[in-house]
Order: C-alpha cells, then sequence, then structure tokens
C-alpha cells in the first residue's frame, strides 16, 4: 500500500463495526502507519479478541470499546471513554452497520427502524461525537462506508437502501457544509464484499427461499463486474488512502468499489 503516513502517523482512528470484515482491515493498515487505533463494536468479546491480534502485530497501536452506535447515550460513553484513553479524534471511519433482506410488503416497522439506526443514525451520532473537535483543530478525515446499494436500488433490501443513501447524502452534505475548514467527508460504496454480514445475508436467503447457499454465491457473483466478491483489504486500502494527506482535496465523493466503471455523475 503506498500511502503517506503524514496525516495518518500519531494520529487517533476511531473504527466503528471495527472488530471485523471491513473495519478490522482498516484498523490493522492504519496501525501499520502509526495510528492510535480504537475499535469500537456490539460485541466486548470479539472486541477484545481484535484488539490483542492487532497488538500483538503492532504493540500498544489499539484499544477496544464497546458501543451501540444506534443509541446517543452510549456513543457519547464511547467516544469519551476513547478520547481520554487517546486523545481527540482526528480521523473516522463509520462502518458499523446491519443489513436484511424481506420483500418491502412484507417488512415490518422494527426491522425499518433497525435498518437506519444503525447503518445512519449511528453515522450521524459519531459523527457528531467528533465534527467539533476536528473544527477546533482545523484538520480530519470522516470516512463513511455505505454500499452500492447507496446509490442505486436492489430488490428486497429496501430499507437498507434507504439508509445507505441517506449516508451517502450526510457525506455530500456535510462535505458542502464545511468545506475549506481541514475536514472532509467521503465515503466508500462497495459492492458485495467477502465478509460475515454477505455470509449470514447468505444463508437467510437460503433459507427462506429453500435454495442452495452456493446457487445463491453463484448468483451474487454473477451480478459484479469481476465476477467475484471484493475482499475486506481492497475497500480498507481505498479508506486509508483517503485518510492520507495527498487526499486532502478529496471531499465529499461517494466511491465505487466493485470493479465496475465509475457511475455518471450526479
Amino acid at each position: 500500500m503506498k500511502t503517506s503516513s503524514l496525516f495518518v502517523d500519531g494520529a487517533h482512528a476511531a473504527i466503528t463495526g471495527g472488530s471485523r470484515g471491513i473495519g478490522l482491515a482498516v484498523a490493522e493498515q492504519l496501525a501499520a502507519l502509526g495510528a492510535r487505533v480504537s475499535i469500537l463494536a456490539r460485541e466486548p468479546a470479539r472486541l477484545t479478541a481484535a484488539a490483542q491480534l492487532l497488538n500483538s502485530r503492532f504493540p500498544n497501536s489499539t484499544s477496544a470499546e464497546s458501543v451501540d452506535v444506534g443509541d446517543a447515550q452510549s456513543v457519547v460513553k464511547a467516544f469519551s471513554h476513547i478520547t481520554e484513553r487517546h486523545g481527540p479524534v482526528q480521523i473516522l471511519i463509520n462502518n458499523a452497520g446491519v443489513g436484511e433482506s424481506c420483500p418491502f410488503h412484507k417488512s415490518d416497522l422494527a426491522l425499518w427502524q433497525r435498518m437506519i439506526d444503525i447503518n445512519l443514525t449511528g453515522t450521524y451520532l459519531c459523527s457528531q461525537a467528533v465534527i467539533a473537535s476536528m473544527l477546533q483543530a482545523g484538520q480530519g478525515r470522516v470516512i463513511n462506508v455505505a454500499s452500492t446499494a447507496g446509490l442505486r436500488g436492489f430488490k428486497y433490501v429496501a430499507a437498507y437502501c434507504a439508509a445507505k443513501h441517506g449516508v451517502v447524502g450526510l457525506t455530500r452534505a456535510l462535505a458542502v457544509e464545511y468545506e475549506g475548514r481541514g475536514v472532509t467527508f467521503n465515503a466508500v460504496c462497495p459492492g458485495y464484499t467477502k465478509t460475515d454480514l454477505l455470509e449470514q445475508s447468505i444463508d437467510n436467503a437460503a433459507k427462506k427461499s429453500g435454495r442452495t447457499k452456493s446457487d445463491i454465491e453463484h448468483e451474487l457473483k454473477g451480478t459484479m463486474p469481476e465476477k467475484r466478491f471484493v475482499e475486506p483489504k481492497e475497500v480498507a486500502e481505498v479508506i486509508v488512502r483517503l485518510c492520507s494527506t495527498e487526499s486532502s482535496s478529496v471531499n465529499g465523493e461517494a466511491i465505487v468499489i466493485d470493479g465496475s466503471h465509475p457511475l455518471p455523475a450526479t
């Protein structure tokens, strides 16, 4: 990975959903560049294991903090703890997310609320927790992990699409609101990525449809330009590059990571 560490080295980076998948891959790459990393997620045991793994490779680089990003009090408490531990957050990766599939006419309000709370409200709450200190310092990076579902529609995931479209819209709005003040806001929009979330989605689809997991995987890969799933480290490399000094002029972008050509500007 060819990325300047001038901004990353020594910076405090907070990563939600940081105990696995894309979040863990980002944490690993930022720790390798000298960042002080706080990984945040809901499952303490998984968090502890992830922090131990990272610290075994990059000693004293990483700490873990439990949080429910959809709960305002939990977010305030968690970010207060990590700020006390490592100082103000200079890099925020809003990666925590959930996805559930269901035909729209069978979806209930509880499913809708889960998708909004974790995917969109979580991004809002965590961004609010760090924006004041970033503006005061005159520098900062906020990268939101959206999805190609944040740019176009997909069947059976209307609530997820709505939430991820909201993440992209929030990213663009904040980029305009705070432009010229040293803080950038960007989104990455991966296609189907080889994570636990995708595995769970395939399992659920197989149970509901009676089809095999292999058939569903083949169908999903068929929608990808390169006929394969994206690897978490591929997404992480783009995210880390957005954290670099050289990316200070990249702001308000929604970067597609699925092997396709760029989507037309809107």
